[in-house]
């Protein structure tokens, strides 16, 4: 199993980006997924979560209207529209496989990480 995380990059406060998760080697649909964070010298924290139709997902306040997580089943691929960006917003950005909630020990499988610098 593999996931690969992308679009990851420097931006400037108030900006946006959009995060991209793909999954191989299983079937997509088996999976709830999650987006993670961790920036230097914290622990990781959860982000957002979305099942496997995406009928459910779930925000941390501190993303709650300005970040969309959302998935294509037919592409095998998860996203993370991030908008209004801010320099706490800093982080390496791991995509998750296997839960869509914060307990980290649910998750089966994790990504490499993506990193986003929000500038000021």
């Amino acid at each position: 199993v593999q996931l690969v995380e992308s679009g990851g990059g420097l931006v400037q406060v108030g900006g946006s980006l959009r995060l991209s998760c793909v999954l191989s080697g299983r079937t997509f649909t088996h999976y709830s997924m999650a987006w993670f964070r961790q920036a230097p010298g914290k622990e990781r924290e959860f982000v957002a979560g979305i099942n496997w139709n995406s009928e459910m997902t779930e925000y941390s306040d501190s993303v709650k209207g300005r970040f969309t997580i959302s998935r294509d089943n037919p592409k095998n691929t998860m996203y993370l529209q991030m908008n209004s960006l801010k320099p706490e917003d800093t982080a390496v950005y791991f995509c998750g496989a296997g839960s869509m909630w914060s307990r980290e020990e649910a998750y089966r499988f994790w990504g490499q990480g993506t990193q986003v610098t929000v500038s000021s």
